[in-house]
């Protein structure tokens, strides 16, 4: 009981105005109230060390909430400068493959050639480029490296400089056997070569493939389209693959696509492929045409399909057309 209560109870007690009976009552009333008194001070007691104990812990969670703001502005900056990074490195790996890219398209008598490429938002490694020998025999080749970034534009950049080498060697399979040993050398973790390889000498045809989509010729003669599908691993894969050749004839008129994956895998909004069946009917049906505006078509083609979307994968088709007969072997 407070002091204050103690004094009145001791001015009652001592009171002779008072009856026994009124201070009894009264005595009774101070006793209540002191009992009120003693629960509200130990409610108020609670009171303030809940604050106390709120106060302590509002400030633990700003303390807490403050680290944590801070350690996200950390990872959002280290997430920033890694996608730049990326950025950097995918925009390095794109102009790697466009500078293995001829700058000029071969220029002969007999044959019209033109091509397309666009790249993927992660590079993907296409790669095709001619050689026309001192006989006017032209080899082109068109390919793929498996894999994305720099990794694929390095083995873009190995197997540029080796057909650079060995462009002018008649045998196709020397040149595979060569560019796959010395891709398999350089150790790389899962990345490999595709590639089809052609060389025309007047009306004659020779082709090898590691791994790429068949070859699709429009014969004129009877408006239909030949597909040249041979078997093969890509280059750096496995040692002594037995590549093989196959040979054909042209004559005036006709019409070869090279052309990587990118097109027949190329999805739409529904997540549909654009196929290889519709690459070779959207072949066919421009097939007479000049090769720029087979490209134009195919490529029109294609963004219709994809709705614009840039594809996932490096698109990439070479068309050489024969413009006369030339009967020399």
């Amino acid at each position: 009981m407070n002091n204050d209560l103690k004094t009145i109870l001791s001015i009652i007690e001592n009171s002779e105005a008072l009856n026994e009976q009124d201070k009894s009552s009264i005595v009774k009333a101070v006793k209540g109230v002191d009992k009120e008194l003693t629960v509200l001070e130990f409610k108020l007691d609670r009171t303030e060390k809940v604050k106390r104990t709120t106060s302590i812990l509002l400030e633990e969670t700003i303390e807490e909430l403050e680290k944590k703001r801070e350690a996200v502005e950390v990872q959002s900056k280290l997430i920033e400068e890694e996608n730049k990074r990326k950025s950097e490195e995918l925009e390095e790996a794109r102009q790697l493959q466009l500078a293995m890219l001829p700058k000029q398209l071969p220029q002969l008598p007999n044959l019209d050639i033109a091509v397309y490429m666009q790249t993927a938002t992660e590079v993907g490694g296409d790669y095709y480029d001619f050689h026309v020998g001192t006989d006017g025999t032209l080899t082109a080749v068109c390919g793929d490296a498996t894999g994305h970034g720099l990794k694929a534009g390095t083995v873009v950049t190995i197997t540029k400089s080796l057909f650079n080498n060995l462009a002018s060697d008649e045998n196709i399979l020397n040149s595979f056997s060569k560019i796959s040993r010395v891709i398999k050398d350089m150790k790389f973790r899962q990345l490999a070569m595709c590639l089809m390889l052609l060389k025309i000498r007047g009306n004659r045809l020779w082709l090898s493939s590691a791994a790429m989509p068949p070859a699709l010729i429009y014969r004129k003669s009877n408006k239909a389209v030949e597909e040249i599908f041979i078997k093969g691993m890509p280059l750096g894969s496995m040692n002594n693959f037995p590549y093989t050749i196959k040979e054909s004839y042209l004559e005036q008129g006709d019409t070869i696509l090279l052309l990587s994956d990118g097109l027949p895998e190329l999805t739409n909004e529904r997540n549909e492929m654009y196929g290889y069946d519709r690459t070779k009917t959207e072949f066919h049906s421009v097939g007479e045409k000049e090769p720029e505006e087979i490209v134009n078509h195919l490529k029109n083609s294609a963004s219709l399909w994809s709705n614009g979307k840039a594809p996932d994968d490096d698109v990439t088709f070479v068309v050489i057309k024969v413009k006369q007969s030339n009967s020399k072997i």
